[in-house]
């Protein structure tokens, strides 16, 4: 006996849009289970991760903070995954992008004009394009797989980040501790309010509408919607399937530079071995999670940016490891596919023949 999936001729419409919010449903279920074997209460459990950071002003900024290089990334692979390109790297292009766009207050830190934070945002947009274009071009010269060439590259910017804050851009005066100097006011991203929160949340916001705008009102946003959904038409209608690749590579890979960027000279300002809890990873499950939509990535970020603020309450809280906030992520990722999977086919159990039979 073996399972297969076969496609349903007819699927509901309506669960294609209830979809996500059965996938949080079940989620929070499994979580309240989770909880449960831990020895915990469950229902506290469910209340100090998901309900209590909304009600404090404090997490409400941290919540902000943390959903910002979340939608900025998922905005960027949103494009990758409209148009069939699996863009899996978005991590390293986000490490990638906030080294490039460092390299201003590190090396010149004499440099404070009002050009230096423009600088920055503009060096960190082409470190993370040029990183995301490395797997493109391998796809479009080689046919290499994007999804392997694109996630090898993580560690490969991970590695030249800690090589970097350990050795050559170390600070001299920081006691031999692996981190780069601190950078001066003018590479530092104008605040908003009292907390880590800056200006890069309505540049996220800016980002959102224009992306919705290139999708729905521009020539390019139907090639790219065409070309996802049927290559073959597509090339008929005469467009270059290479020189898409590389387009929504390159937005997508910049977008996550910027995230990076904004990132180190706004919460950080500085940089150190590690610089991201998984922003580029966990954007994957918000790009989805939001149905490959700009304005549903959105409410998508700030629901999985509460896993993090949630992660560390429940951890002083409750007792629990902050890394169930990683457990409850994959699990959201989980029910998101499985239910996308089980509306666009059905489950059917077929007998496997025994070896030798002769078919009737």
């Amino acid at each position: 006996m073996r399972i297969e999936l076969v496609k349903r001729k007819e699927h509901s419409h309506l669960m294609t849009v209830l979809s996500p919010l059965l996938a949080v449903v079940l989620t929070l279920l499994t979580a309240a289970l989770l909880f449960a074997l831990a020895g915990k209460d469950p229902m506290i459990g469910l209340y100090k991760f998901f309900v209590e950071p909304l009600f404090d002003s404090w997490s409400l900024q941290e919540l902000l903070v943390k959903a910002t290089p979340l939608v900025l990334i998922a905005a960027g692979l949103l494009l990758c995954y409209l148009s069939n390109n699996w863009n899996i790297g978005a991590e390293g292009q986000f490490v990638f992008g906030a080294i490039c766009g460092s390299f201003v207050p590190i090396l010149f830190p004499d440099f404070q004009t009002v050009f230096t934070l423009p600088l920055m945002l503009f060096f960190g947009i082409l470190g993370g394009a040029a990183w995301a274009l490395i797997p493109a071009l391998l796809k479009v010269r080689f046919s290499t797989n994007e999804i392997l060439s694109s996630l090898m590259l993580v560690y490969v910017a991970n590695l030249l980040l800690d090589y970097l804050v350990r050795g050559p851009w170390r600070d001299p005066e920081g006691y031999n501790f692996p981190e780069s100097r601190m950078f001066s006011d003018a590479a530092i991203m104008p605040s908003i309010g009292l907390g880590r929160l800056t200006i890069a949340a309505p540049i996220t916001i800016v980002v959102i509408v224009a992306l919705a705008i290139l999708l729905s009102r521009t020539l390019k946003g139907f090639e790219i919607r065409v070309m996802g959904e049927s290559p073959r038409a597509g090339e008929f209608a005469g467009f270059s399937r290479g020189r898409l690749t590389l387009f929504v590579f390159a937005i997508s890979g910049g977008l996550a530079g910027l995230a990076g960027t904004m990132e180190v000279s706004g919460s950080l300002n500085q940089l150190l071995p590690v610089i991201s809890p998984g922003y580029g990873f966990t954007a994957i499950i918000v790009a989805f999670l939001g149905r490959l939509n700009p304005f549903g990535i959105l409410i998508a970020g700030f629901v999985l940016a509460l896993s993090y603020i949630g992660g560390e309450a429940v951890q002083s809280s409750v007792g629990i490891s902050d890394k169930i906030s990683d457990v409850i992520q994959g699990m959201l990722l989980f029910y998101v596919l499985a239910c996308d999977t089980l509306i666009l086919y059905k489950p059917r159990l077929v007998r496997s023949r025994r070896v030798g039979t002769r078919e009737a």
